[in-house]
């Protein structure tokens, strides 16, 4: 009698690579709801033009590279590069800004490296970080929130980014740019004389930072990725942030509150951190991975150049990550570790 070959009910197919492009779309969406909240419709034309500039660039890739186009357009991962890109970049920049930004995420650290699980470094922070270093003035002119000065409408972000010499723009420096610049006032008199800095960690700032937390945890509790890198990254810039607080010196780089919820700590530890092909892959990996990057970032806020730091903290360990994992390698079932007896 021939058995049956009946599949066991537990048994499921792994989620496919647009689906988890789409969740991570998704758990954007408080985020960006915020953003426009407080700063206006700017952070909602960035994303999507750069969308657009994104798709436009993915299709000229592959038609280049001879690959079919509705298979790899339809994995949303241009879309997810861009959105993160333009959620990173100051509202109301110009067009112009967020081509060349998307174009050099797609374009050279996608596709040059091979397109999609082939490139070595994160693509939205490659792009970012071409654009911080190439285009500084702009990438520092960031719109007063809601409550410090007059949010634009939907039909002047358009103008802003379509038509950028017929907008007259007003900029604020940010909670973090204000932190770095100080050099005489205790951060008790720095916050009465700069309202921007809310109460925890900037007006708008520290909202956004909370939505973008609610969302990743969302992709948490659907296994889109596992907590430990974001969990070492938010440890490790708490600590670091405790370790040198001196309760409010003019030399004091920010209490650890305020580094969690200001600047892209948060959008960082869980939409940044947590790419899967340029991060490191092993259990005790990730956590040394997300460490690193947590103690970078505040180093780079506080010693560093620039205010703030997530783009150049995950471009320095995606170059280690390859290193990482060579040394937390998990041990082989039923195989006894390296010099045991």
């Amino acid at each position: 009698m021939p058995l049956l070959r009946i599949t066991s009910p537990h048994a499921h197919g792994p989620m496919s690579t647009s689906r988890v492009m789409q969740h991570v779309l998704l758990a954007t969406v408080p985020g960006i709801i915020v953003l426009t909240h407080f700063f206006g419709f700017g952070t909602l034309v960035n994303i999507l033009w750069g969308g657009i500039v994104a798709l436009a660039c993915e299709a000229l890739a592959l038609a280049l590279r001879g690959r079919p186009l509705a298979f790899y357009l339809k994995d949303y991962s241009a879309l997810v590069t861009s959105t993160l890109l333009c959620i990173a970049l100051p509202p109301y920049a110009p067009w112009w800004l967020i081509a060349i930004g998307v174009a050099s995420s797609v374009l050279l650290a996608k596709h040059l490296y091979g397109g999609l699980g082939y490139n070595p470094f994160n693509p939205a922070m490659v792009g970012y970080v071409v654009l911080l270093i190439s285009f500084p003035v702009q990438m520092t002119a960031w719109a007063p929130p809601r409550g410090l000065g007059e949010v634009p409408g939907l039909f002047e972000a358009l103008l802003a980014c379509f038509s950028p010499a017929s907008f007259d723009a007003v900029t604020m420096a940010t909670p973090l740019d204000v932190l770095k610049q100080n050099n005489s006032l205790l951060l008790e008199d720095l916050w009465q004389e700069n309202p921007q800095f809310g109460r925890w960690g900037g007006i708008g700032w520290e909202w956004a930072s909370l939505a973008f937390l609610a969302g990743g945890l969302w992709l948490l509790y659907q296994r889109i990725f596992t907590w430990h890198a974001p969990v070492a990254m938010l440890v490790a810039i708490t600590a670091m942030a405790g370790m040198f607080y001196d309760n409010g010196s003019s030399a004091s780089g920010g209490s650890p509150l305020f580094h969690l919820l200001s600047g892209a700590t948060i959008f960082g530890a869980f939409f940044i951190v947590t790419d899967p092909v340029s991060s490191a892959v092993s259990t005790r990996g990730k956590l040394i991975y997300g460490a690193m990057i947590g103690a970078l970032v505040y180093i780079i806020r506080v010693r560093g150049n620039y205010p703030d730091a997530v783009a150049f903290a995950v471009l320095i360990a995606n170059f280690t990550a390859p290193f990482i994992d060579y040394y937390t390698q998990p041990r082989t079932y039923g195989h006894a570790r390296k010099g045991d007896s």
